[in-house]
């Protein structure tokens, strides 16, 4: 498909044949190189070299996926339905999509820090262009329980235990009682509850001593206990261990929830989000250079450590600024400390978009080679032994790559960061690489692509939303798909997840890697991620993505129940699953999924829905990643890969005639009205329904739907860029 050309006001500067945005190009020169000590001259021509011999790869896997998408849409016409499933996989390998796998062989990253290789707990995904949050989710290493609890609706309202303005006693009761319920669980006592102590006080040689009327108690595994924080004779903190994760009992009597606590409990802190990946991918819009320098000085002030955000609360104003370390006196009496931040990664675009952020002989150069370059040099100074707010101990930049199609891609990952390292000078595989597990490509070549990777890969992460939207896609043709809720529960999902752990086993991530699932997208429903989302770590997945500190919190105590390093080694005893067969299971719909024109129409309106109240603030906002209130006004957390989905299940209906263009105009139009409904106390919100032709957010939803087809494997973002620089550019932002 072709992309809308806009008049290029940009201001930009020529250097080493490269025609540089002044933003990042002021960016580069004035804050970055000077900080990493490279000389600019040389900065640039090394770049400039980069982008002439890696930018024709780029095109040539990108013609790759091209071909086969032609290929496998004539091979649907002709075998429409259920393909039958050796012919298929036949045809697949015969093309080159299907390679032979490498089943055996074990990854070889070397310099992985422990949150990766051995500690698994939750992980936060953040959009990088909006500081604030960044700097929250770099602090949430750390979470309070009883404000996780007491907050949302993990602890029912019923009772009189509702959450008023003040301090609600019935609903901190609760709450105390449900955080002395995960202590008798993750840090038992020897013939007592957590309930009955009076008090956790430190001996004279360091030792934990707690008291429960007259009489000293002791934990089952005394291990557990690692020092104190405060005082011996006076502690604020009881420092816990269990299956690598840490607890934090606090300790203040004078504290409004700890006088009324029988020990003096104030509360109890969990470590919660282990590792962040601090995003330049889905949850962002950032199309132009501008949007570009801003997200790496955000990236560039988190490993600084010294970046600072101000915030207004109310008649308050401070400074966010990152945590320091947790500091604690060990048993032994040595002074210790817990790394106060999360891990970050960082998540830089896949293969296939261009930016104008810097032409050549005036072409876009490919997104992902800038972002390779820039986001690891503004890496550079988390790796500093000085920095008393660094990311990596072991001298290693993290670096997840999406979207990418089956091993080739991967290989070509491996050599833009062999070039990288080069240009900044760093040890061979310091950059170490996540690889998304989201396009179908990938999940049928799994092993060969982390092989691939094997000297880089710390993290495999199952994309159920995009991989969905590169499931219809990919079998655009061969049949009307299932509905979106029946495609959770797609025989090829199950595969899907299995095979992931699987592959990742098989090739010893665990105690190198992470293997890891997705986002829990309900936000505000913590009472089911705390039901629910347990099923992760029980099937072996040593990371879960969450949408927020608070959701991390709640997420941490499920690694506390569940001791993932033990069942990855019952996974391990028990052997691989035979998952090809269910993931080349195409969700075409059957002779008896009749719909009828109701049930078409409610589909039609909650995809129509979801996409405009999604794409208007991307294209209008600048939003990537917010949480969208549904058709039935549940908010739920949206970013490119769910508007993938349902532009692409619509697309695909249309395609066989489920569906009607008019019906989907008189549906997007409906619609419409509702989204300005739901966004009605924004002050900065235009209206869609007031002129629908003059709407580029309205224009933007039809284009993904009635050019679904056209989309390069369904993406949303070629679309989605060309509607948020024509806005920028009709609104003077450009």
């Amino acid at each position: 498909m072709t992309t809308p050309q806009f008049e290029d006001r940009t201001e930009r500067v020529e250097v080493a044949g490269l025609a540089v945005a002044r933003p990042l190009y002021d960016f580069v020169v004035d804050k970055l190189l000077p900080e990493i000590n490279l000389d600019a001259e040389k900065f640039w021509s090394d770049v400039a070299s980069y982008f002439a011999d890696l930018t024709p790869k780029n095109k040539e896997l990108l013609v790759r996926r091209d071909e086969l998408q032609a290929t496998m849409d004539q091979y649907y016409r002709d075998n429409p339905g259920q393909p039958d499933p050796a012919a298929h996989e036949e045809f697949l390998r015969s093309i080159g999509y299907l390679v032979d796998q490498p089943l055996d062989g074990a990854i070889r990253t070397e310099n992985v820090d422990p949150e990766f290789a051995s500690v698994a707990g939750p992980q936060l995904v953040v959009p990088i262009t909006n500081a604030r949050f960044a700097i929250n989710a770099a602090n949430a290493r750390y979470g309070s329980l009883y404000d996780a609890l007491y907050g949302t609706d993990a602890i029912p309202t019923d009772g009189g235990a509702e959450p008023g303005k003040g301090y609600n006693p019935v609903r901190g009761d609760r709450v105390i009682a449900w955080a002395r319920n995960f202590l008798d669980e993750a840090v038992p006592l020897e013939g007592a509850s957590h309930a009955d102590v009076d008090s956790y006080e430190v001996a004279e040689d360091g030792s934990l001593k707690i008291v429960s009327e007259g009489k000293e108690l002791s934990l089952k595994d005394p291990a557990v206990y690692l020092g104190y924080q405060g005082s011996k004779d006076a502690p604020t903190g009881i420092v816990l261990r269990h299956n690598g994760l840490h607890i934090i009992i606090k300790i203040d009597r004078e504290h409004p929830v700890g006088k009324t606590d029988r020990a003096g409990v104030a509360d109890v802190v969990l470590e919660s989000a282990v590792t962040a990946i601090m995003d330049f991918e889905d949850s962002v819009a950032a199309v132009d250079g501008t949007d570009k320098a801003g997200a790496y000085e955000t990236w560039f002030g988190l490993n600084r450590g010294d970046i600072s955000e101000t915030v207004t609360k109310g008649d308050k104003t401070f400074e966010r600024t990152l945590a320091d370390d947790v500091t604690f006196t060990a048993k032994d009496g040595s002074e210790d400390s817990l790394h106060g931040r999360v891990m970050m990664l960082c998540r830089n675009v896949g293969h296939l978009m261009t930016t104008p952020a810097i032409l050549v002989d005036g072409e876009e150069v490919p997104e992902g080679l800038l972002d390779g370059i820039i986001t690891v040099a503004a890496a550079i100074p988390g790796l500093r032994e000085g920095n008393a707010r660094g990311n990596s101990r072991v001298g290693s930049v993290y670096v997840v790559k999406p979207k990418q199609h089956g091993p080739d891609e991967v290989a070509f990952t491996n050599e833009i960061f062999d070039r990288v390292e080069e240009i900044l000078g760093l040890p061979k595989h310091t950059v170490k690489v996540g690889v998304m597990d989201e396009e179908r490509r990938t999940s049928v070549n799994l092993d060969a692509c982390i092989m691939a990777a094997a000297d880089r890969l710390v993290f495999i992460n199952t994309g159920f939303l995009d991989r969905t939207g590169d499931e219809i896609h990919t079998a655009m043709q061969a049949g009307p798909m299932v509905r979106k809720a029946d495609l959770q529960t797609a025989p090829w999902k199950l595969a899907y997840e299995n095979h992931n752990v699987d592959a990742g086993i098989a090739h010893s991530l665990p105690g190198r890697a992470q293997i890891g699932k997705g986002m829990w997208a309900e936000t505000d429903h913590m009472a089911a991620l705390l039901e629910k989302k347990i099923g992760q770590p029980r099937e072996g997945a040593n990371t879960a993505w969450v949408p927020s500190p608070t959701g991390a919190t709640l997420h941490a105590t499920h690694y506390h129940q569940v001791d993932v390093h033990a069942v990855q080694d019952e996974l391990r005893a028990a052997g691989r699953r035979d998952s090809l067969k269910g993931l080349l299971t195409v969700p075409v719909s059957t002779e008896g999924d009749v719909w009828s024109d109701a049930e078409k129409a409610e589909e039609l309106d909650n995809n129509c829905q979801s996409i405009l109240g999604y794409v208007v603030r991307w294209v209008e906002q600048g939003v990537g990643c917010s949480k969208v209130p549904d058709i039935h006004d549940v908010d739920l957390m949206e970013d490119r890969a769910t508007l993938r989905i349902s532009s692409q299940l619509l697309a695909n209906w249309l395609v066989h005639g489920v569906i009607t263009e008019d019906q989907v105009l008189d549906s997007l139009k409906r619609m419409a009205v509702k989204v300005d409904e739901q966004n009605a106390g924004d002050p900065n919100y235009l209206p869609m329904a007031t002129d629908y032709d003059k709407s580029i957010g309205f224009q933007a939803a039809k284009d993904l739907i009635f050019k679904g087809t056209e989309s390069p494997s369904g993406y949303t973002e070629p679309i989605l860029h060309a509607k948020r620089r024509e806005f920028k550019a009709a609104h003077g932002l450009a």
